[in-house]
């Protein structure tokens, strides 16, 4: 901001818009100074701020956050007559397209060798741009725009004599902040070196009605950032760098993948049974079918009957929904990769999920050592595999080994361990584990996940939270399952996938069994709980729905699975670690917000 601005009132507003055409110069306002400055105002020049000479103790202009409904309308109701006139004097103020030469970054590229004060107006040398218009100065005969498209930004000169007829009024007038112009021109660097385009037509592309937040404060609103992303990407450019660089990882996890020979498929996104994970689902209802369908929370099943069907390698990029709690690392719906390659196990795999992330980093950040939230990261090759057992002694002491099937010896270890905070809700949880196993995983989330910020493979899960991987060829009780972690955050998830039929039927139907004992624990809690409305076992319960089991999918086994392995990779994470975004909500365009009353 170049100088301090005072926002004017509605009245004044009001005054100025109906004096506007009887003064010849837009810009002189009584008791203001005629010179005006305004960058990425949230006011247009009719009804644009008025500069003021700073002044000792004066607060600054307030953010477009606090400016009140009353001047907002008022600009709104200023833009619209501006509608009004351009349509009364035959130019439409909403272009069907506009033909243009250049982007304002490939001009910045073709021209950076052009001197100060020179001058290419060629012929060859007219060129056509189109952009919105983010800041504006003006005095006299003269008028400088700041044009942005998506490349970038470049200058437009605006000399009075150059432009034909009564445009530099116009532009003075009737443009405004925000605004989308078509401009045509020569290229010249001023003397203070900015290279700009000297105008000899333009045409107003897109008239704006609303006001643009101010260059100074932007758009600093969290939840209003989040809710209207199209002002966020316009207020703060680097914004929609990430969305940028998000499209470029999701190229290059196909490209890695592809040259792997992969082939993507689709699968359903509503499905009769939600499977391939444990997470609530969301339920909608066919009117034509007659029936509840979900959607789905993994692609998983429908991947592996890919395989079934003749496939070797397939792979899906997709949402996936899951019913469940919002954080900074969960959103309702999010971006995946699952992929399965037949006569390979998770050996493979682990060495695809370093291919992948590998080449994504060095795609977007050109290295493989980065910066998130303050933490140095390496990713080069290798990363640490380590199983989930050793894991969890390093960093407690405690070898679950020993407990063999002691249930209650292996809680009574957890609950004495320094290494996790043991409040009301941790030991809880670990009361209510059914099996060693599950001990083990509570303990790992709560002691050692946290502390895994440098790549790590955890090896060999349980196979009572593993109800889709094949048993551990070497170690009973175990499964050849791996997860990734980075920065503490589960980034990947992959099996030697389980191909035995009866097995899975078996593993699937003790899942189903487990979930119904929970949910009529929690519904016998609520019936015995005196004030019934301080809970209810209905929607607002994580075990409150039903889980059935995919026939279609055990049929599909039956007929017989190769040996494969299969690993999913969750997108929005990996965004953010590349892209150092401390909240899932920053790589995703629009995330699932609470609807505003």
């Amino acid at each position: 901001m170049e100088v301090a601005l005072q926002p004017l009132r509605l009245k004044q507003l009001l005054h100025l818009a109906a004096s506007s055409k009887s003064n010849t110069n837009p810009f002189f306002f009584p008791k203001f100074r005629p010179f005006l400055i305004v960058r990425c105002s949230s006011t247009s020049s009719a009804a644009a701020t008025a500069a003021v000479p700073p002044q000792p103790g004066r607060n600054r202009r307030p953010s477009s956050s606090q400016t009140s409904t009353s001047d907002r309308e008022a600009i709104r109701s200023i833009r619209i007559k501006k509608v009004e006139e351009l349509r009364s004097k035959g130019l439409d103020p909403y272009a069907y397209k506009w033909e243009r030469t250049h982007t304002a970054n490939q001009l910045q590229d073709i021209y950076k060798s052009l001197g100060n004060g020179e001058e290419s107006n060629s012929e060859n040398d007219l060129v056509s741009i189109a952009g919105r218009i983010v800041a504006r100065r003006a005095f006299g005969k003269l008028a400088f725009l700041t044009l942005r498209d998506d490349s970038g930004t470049i200058q437009l000169y605006c000399e009075k004599e150059r432009l034909l007829s009564d445009q530099f009024e116009h532009l003075k007038s009737l443009v405004d902040i925000g605004d989308i112009l078509g401009a045509r021109g020569s290229i010249k660097r001023t003397e203070k070196g900015e290279l700009s385009v000297c105008v000899n037509s333009f045409s107003i592309l897109t008239k704006s009605l609303l006001p643009l937040p101010d260059k100074y404060h932007g758009l600093t609103d969290i939840d209003k950032r989040y809710r209207q992303r199209y002002i966020d990407m316009i207020a703060n450019p680097e914004v929609a760098d990430i969305f940028r660089k998000r499209a470029k990882i999701i190229s290059e996890i196909r490209k890695t993948v592809e040259s792997a020979g992969f082939v993507e498929v689709e699968t359903p996104v509503l499905q009769g049974a939600a499977g391939g994970a444990e997470a609530r689902p969301f339920i909608t209802y066919h009117n034509s079918l007659g029936q509840d369908l979900y959607l789905r929370i993994a692609t998983e099943l429908h991947l592996k009957r890919m395989l079934v069907g003749g496939f070797e390698k397939v792979y899906e990029i997709g949402r996936i929904f899951r019913n469940e709690g919002i954080s900074t690392r969960h959103n309702p719906e999010f971006t995946t990769i699952e992929m399965y390659e037949a006569y390979s196990d998770y050996e493979s795999m682990m060495n695809m999920t370093e291919e992948i992330i590998t080449h994504c980093a060095l795609a977007v950040n050109g290295n493989l050592t980065l910066d998130y939230q303050g933490v140095e990261i390496c990713l080069e090759r290798p990363w640490r595999r380590e199983t989930m057992h050793n894991l969890v002694k390093e960093a407690t002491g405690i070898d679950f080994n020993e407990f063999g099937n002691d249930l209650t010896a292996a809680k009574e270890a957890a609950l004495q361990t320094q290494d996790i905070g043991l409040d009301n809700q941790t030991k809880s949880s670990i009361n209510a584990c059914p099996s060693v196993g599950h001990v083990l995983n509570e303990v790992f989330e709560l002691a050692v996940e946290p502390k895994l910020l440098q790549p790590t493979f955890v090896l060999d899960y349980p196979i009572e939270i593993s109800p889709l991987a094949k048993p551990h060829r070497k170690h009973a009780g175990l499964t050849e399952r791996f997860e990734l972690f980075i920065c503490g955050r589960e980034m990947a998830n992959a099996f030697s996938e389980l191909t035995d039929p009866l097995d899975q039927r078996g593993r699937l139907e003790e899942q189903v069994k487990q979930h119904n004992k929970k949910k009529a624990a929690a519904a016998a809690l609520v019936s015995e709980t005196e004030d019934k409305n301080k809970k209810k076992v209905d929607d607002d319960d994580d075990e409150a729905y039903d889980v059935s089991l995919d026939e279609d999918f055990l049929t599909a086994l039956e007929y017989g699975m190769p040996p494969a392995s299969g690993m999913g990779l969750g997108i929005d994470r990996l965004v953010m670690l590349l892209t150092n975004s401390a909240s899932i909500r920053d790589v995703i365009a629009f995330p699932v917000l609470k609807t505003q009353k």
